[in-house]
């Protein structure tokens, strides 16, 4: 395959005339019949390295996927793009299926999309000799192993596959696996001597925040009503804070619906659908929910419970703009949520999988805590070293945090929950402990007598948001833990910080009181009012196509395009087609309306 070829499929079907980093380099791998193993973050164009190559040579391209919403989703984007394709899966009514199987009996199919249920099936692969599988494509292949965020058994049979059709390439993608889980990725598929590509984990056009956790729905509805018009996924680890949340935002005229594994599978898909087709603005979900979705223009992500682990969050948080477009990242936290994921590690039997759970907990709360550069630690987790100082596009750097030596006041907080715990037997919750520091005597305080204690008062050198927040880092260092009741107690290490006069660096926590609508980066930066005005235009139209066609709005064309035409105003087919994101197809569809759309403006002006 020539480079000419390449390039020209690449803008004939997709409308780029570039390709992005690596993707170039894995599609020759694949093109010369390699086992590959392909690392690219989320948003990097990894379905692109197999459906080129699909293009590229006669036969079927069988792609794994774990999510039937995501294999629906890439065969419209496919079928939008002139490209055949289909997908079998449990959605499909028998007619549908038979019809299916017809197709690939008579070679009609590029590229096929299955689960790795599906895919391991006994009728399933008795007939994958007779369709011409030229290569096998396992999306998500960090599901093979243990050591990821997201292990599905399943994955590890696939090595069948390999057994089946021995002299077919296997693809493995994903957007987020260190090293071991790498290795074991090679292993249980069984790649042959792989070629392996490791993109950058940096997602620039990102922006990572942390917020100190205070009435977090007032948090998060501060955030969410500063942008009306920005899709976003809330993430929450219960289903009843899920559904708390979505009734919430609801309430505030957000339009928002829940997803979690509570629902009936139609309740799913239905909220799911409508998120998709813009019709929703904000999903609430537990981490059941985003990875089938390719929305391409989710403005922002926000945790409202901290993250089991670092590959959660980064794959979690990658669903944002996936389009190149600037979109923000958003935690709320504080130290009761790692007591909370303390107490359910401590509930798991298995030791090795309690030990793993814990160094996962453990890393996402340094993240949590660290005072500087977030996007250099991330890189740092995922083994990417960066030689940048500042990022720009993080809270750590856009604002640096004050750091302060906190050891006597962790000293004086210590010893007030110790002093109190031994002269009442019993312990007592955050707000209590704190009025003792600042010396409130409160109706609580004098009938507990703890107006007496030695501690009473000895703590204004802080206010009450920075006490509290200095218990948060203590629960995070595991030197408090919340009882029953939410009381809070000495650890062991605890104890012995006391004893030892540990240092203890304090970082002063920040606060989301009012949430200003974000500010305008990158590639919107430079958009003045009218463009705007016109890529407003330009969406209403594209809603309306994509509703009559029964597809998602971004099949047609994403955020990204949509901006770039009303920056560059094209007046002819040619200019159009000259557009990122304008393939052949989509130029023969939908050239003629758009252009039509920029001009009745243009003149209106």
């Amino acid at each position: 395959m020539q480079t000419a070829d390449l390039d020209e499929l690449l803008k004939h079907h997709f409308g780029y005339d570039t390709f992005r980093p690596l993707q170039r380099e894995i599609i020759d791998a694949v093109l010369a019949k390699r086992d590959t193993l392909a690392l690219l973050p989320t948003g990097g164009g990894k379905s692109l390295c197999y459906q080129l190559p699909a293009l590229a040579t006669p036969g079927l391209t069988l792609v794994v996927s774990p999510l039937i919403a995501l294999m629906k989703d890439q065969v419209d984007s496919l079928r939008a793009n002139g490209i055949d394709a289909a997908y079998l899966n449990s959605s499909l009514d028998a007619r549908d299926a038979a019809a299916c199987f017809e197709h690939l009996e008579r070679g009609t199919y590029r590229l096929l999309y299955v689960s790795p249920e599906r895919a391991l099936m006994p009728h399933f692969l008795a007939q994958l000799p007779r369709w011409n599988v030229t290569r096998i494509a396992v999306d998500e292949a960090h599901c093979v192993s243990e050591w990821g965020h997201d292990f599905r058994p399943e994955y590890r049979r696939l090595h069948v596959l390999r057994e089946r059709l021995p002299r077919t390439p296997i693809l493995a993608l994903t957007a987020t696996a260190t090293a071991r889980v790498r290795d074991d990725i090679e292993g249980f598929l069984q790649l042959d001597d792989p070629r392996r590509f490791v993109g950058s984990f940096n997602r620039p056009n990102l922006t990572y925040r942390v917020f100190e956790k205070r009435d977090a729905l007032k948090q998060l509805l501060a955030w969410s009503t500063a942008r009306p018009t920005e899709s976003g996924i809330v993430y929450a680890q219960s289903r009843t804070s899920v559904e708390e949340l979505a009734r919430k935002l609801a309430a505030a005229g957000i339009a928002a619906r829940p997803y979690h594994a509570g629902l009936t599978p139609r309740e799913r898909a239905r909220n799911q659908e409508l998120f998709i087709r813009d019709e929703l603005r904000v999903i609430c979900a537990t981490v059941a929910f985003g990875m089938g979705i390719n929305k391409p223009n989710v403005r922002y992500v926000v945790h409202y419970d901290v993250p089991k682990s670092i590959e959660g969050y980064y794959q979690e948080t990658g669903r944002a703009g996936r389009d190149g477009l600037p979109s923000e990242c958003v935690l709320f936290f504080n130290g009761g949520d790692a007591a909370k994921q303390r107490h359910f590690i401590r509930q798991i039997e298995d030791p090795s999988e309690r030990e793993q759970a814990d160094r996962l907990l453990r890393k996402m709360l340094d993240f949590a805590a660290e005072p500087h550069c977030r996007r250099a630690s991330l890189l740092r987790y995922f083994g990417e070293e960066t030689h940048a100082a500042n990022c720009g596009t993080c809270d750590n750097c856009l604002q640096p945090p004050d750091e302060i030596d906190a050891t006597v006041p962790a000293r004086k907080l210590l010893s007030c929950i110790y002093r109190i715990r031994a002269n009442a037997g019993f312990s007592c919750g955050a707000h209590h402990l704190v009025d003792v520091l600042l010396g409130n005597a409160t109706e609580k305080v004098q009938s507990w007598g703890h107006e007496r204690l030695s501690t009473f008062g000895i703590g204004t050198e802080f206010t009450k948001d920075e006490w509290l927040a200095l218990i948060s880092d203590l629960l995070r260092r595991g030197l408090v833990e919340e009882g029953e009741h939410r009381t809070l107690r000495l650890t062991r290490d605890g104890l012995e910080a006391i004893r030892d006069e540990r240092t203890i660096v304090f970082a002063r926590p920040r606060f989301l009181k009012k949430a200003a609508k974000r500010s305008r980066t990158s590639r919107e930066a430079v958009m003045t009012s009218y463009e705007e005005a016109l890529f407003e235009r330009l969406r209403l139209l594209r809603k309306r196509l994509a509703d009559d066609q029964g597809v998602p709005p971004y099949v047609i064309f994403s955020d990204a395009t949509l901006r770039a035409l009303s920056a560059r105003k094209p007046k002819t087919l040619q200019d159009f087609r000259a557009t990122s994101g304008v393939g052949d197809v989509k130029l023969e569809r939908y050239g003629q309306v758009f252009l039509a759309e920029i001009v009745t403006y243009d003149e209106a002006r």
